[in-house]
């Protein structure tokens, strides 16, 4: 594994230095990572890369050349130094397993550790957090457009760094996305690699045919070609036709890369029966996201496959997650915990204070979720009867929910730098996202113009909160 430890914004160790140099590096702080908006003005996201996160803070340390390093900025005290050396990870995280519907402005992960460790793992986790989850919530909306249809991910080539081909692909799979062209995503995680050719294969032979039939002779369980190289209905489809009969191949696939991918899809259907051959399926690829594909769908596409790539790696429509780190709660010298608040003349980026927990409440005869009810992490509510909630930021608007069941979303992962969390396996994880975006309903799902899901505050949290603003505001 490599050693990220330096993986961090500079200001995280002027700061944590000045933690150590002031008395308060053993400080016990709270920070939530959390979002404030829905990729593609979505209504949910997906949370991804807790796994990753757990890697690294179990693993994490400062080396001597990372000591070194630090010493040549001239700006950090020996004995900060003396204290990296040492320093591991030894505070608490509870997090939403991954795979979990979630939306903004409630925590994702909820860190309690002292100054100096919670500080130092703020860039890392949000970097995994940020990308993983932005790249999970893109795959969904694909996966979800496709209808049913299989979607791969093809964006090896087009990702931003290899890292980001890696771990999105891995992200794209929990989402729903059930291969990849990245071989080196199967190796390493066992998602299964596919694909088909390039044109180069196809222009290296001395003509169309000769590319398909021989493909076709050392694949014949596999085989895929690429009719676009040319001319699709003139010569791919035929020659591919040709080809797959001379080889007495009845099932693999042809790829369309380029052109009017809805037309052509449908003369080449039309091709492929009238030939016998209706059990070759039709691969699209070129640029696709979930917008193209839902237009592919409603105008008679008959596509079976679509291999997205450079929009769904690289999240090409809306590329920035936006997640945050930010205090929420410090603790005094008795282990009281002290609720802390940011504040802004931007509404938006004012935070909700305090150490939390998430419920969110089930519809007991729909079992879609209703919503998600942010509370003080001891708090006691009965959810056996009638549960009032309200918006927080319109207080007025007030709905009851009766019959209904609360789960509790963050979990223990860490505690006191140690694992306390069965990490599901890969295809646990995905199974769980699909069955997560299943309990939402259709109305959140919507592409266009989808309903508000409901993130509200107990009226304690929400009291404690209006306090914090009113002290803020009448020391003005």
């Amino acid at each position: 594994m490599n050693n990220y430890a330096l993986l961090s914004d500079f200001y995280e160790f002027t700061m944590a230095n000045g933690y150590f140099r002031t008395g308060m590096k053993d400080k016990v702080l709270y920070f939530d990572l959390f979002y404030r908006t829905n990729p593609d003005t979505g209504g949910f996201a997906i949370a991804c890369g807790l796994a990753p996160v757990i890697e690294q803070l179990l693993n994490l340390q400062f080396n001597d050349d990372d000591i070194d390093f630090l010493r040549s900025k001239a700006v950090f005290s020996e004995d900060f130094l003396s204290y990296l050396k040492t320093m591991r990870f030894s505070g608490d995280l509870w997090a939403v397993p991954e795979g979990t519907v979630v939306f903004p402005n409630e925590p994702i992960l909820t860190v309690r550790a002292k100054a100096i460790e919670a500080q130092l793992i703020e860039t890392m986790m949000l970097l995994i957090v940020n990308h993983q989850s932005l790249i999970a919530t893109k795959a969904n909306r694909i996966v979800r457009a496709a209808s049913g249809r299989t979607v791969l991910e093809f964006g090896a080539r087009r990702a931003h760094g290899f890292d980001a081909s890696v771990v999105g692909a891995r992200s794209a799979y929990i989402a729903g996305v059930p291969a990849t062209s990245n071989t080196l995503v199967d190796k390493l995680y066992g998602i299964p690699s596919s694909g088909t050719m390039a044109h180069s294969w196809v222009q290296i032979f001395d003509d169309e045919y000769q590319a398909f039939d021989t493909y076709c002779s050392l694949y014949p369980n596999s085989v895929s070609l690429l009719v676009d190289t040319y001319n699709v209905l003139k010569s791919g489809v035929p020659n591919a036709i040709k080809a797959l009969k001379n080889n007495n191949i009845s099932s693999g696939s042809i790829r369309l890369d380029s052109g009017d991918i809805a037309y052509l899809s449908v003369r080449a259907r039309n091709m492929l029966d009238e030939a016998g051959l209706p059990d070759i399926k039709i691969v699209a690829s070129s640029s696709l996201d979930e917008s193209i594909i839902r237009d592919i769908i409603a105008q008679g596409g008959q596509v079976d496959v679509f291999g997205v790539g450079e929009r769904l790696i690289t999240a090409k429509s809306d590329p920035v997650f936006g997640g945050v780190y930010k205090l929420v709660a410090a603790e005094d010298d008795h282990g009281n915990i002290i609720p802390k608040i940011k504040i802004s003349e931007n509404i938006a980026k004012i935070t909700t204070p305090h150490f939390k927990q998430i419920y969110r409440l089930y519809d007991n005869e729909s079992s879609k979720a209703e919503a998600d009810l942010l509370c003080i992490h001891d708090e006691k509510i009965d959810f056996c009867g009638s549960v009032e909630i309200f918006d927080p930021d319109f207080p007025w608007k007030r709905k009851i929910l009766n019959n209904i069941t609360a789960r509790e979303l963050l979990v223990p992962i860490l505690k006191e730098g140690e694992l306390v969390y069965d990490i599901p396996s890969l295809k646990e994880t995905r199974n769980y996202c699909e069955r997560e975006v299943e309990s939402i309903w259709d109305e959140v799902k919507r592409f266009e113009n989808p309903h508000d899901y409901y993130v509200d505050l107990s009226q304690t949290l929400w009291d404690v909160k209006q306090n914090l603003l009113s002290e803020e505001r009448n020391r003005d």
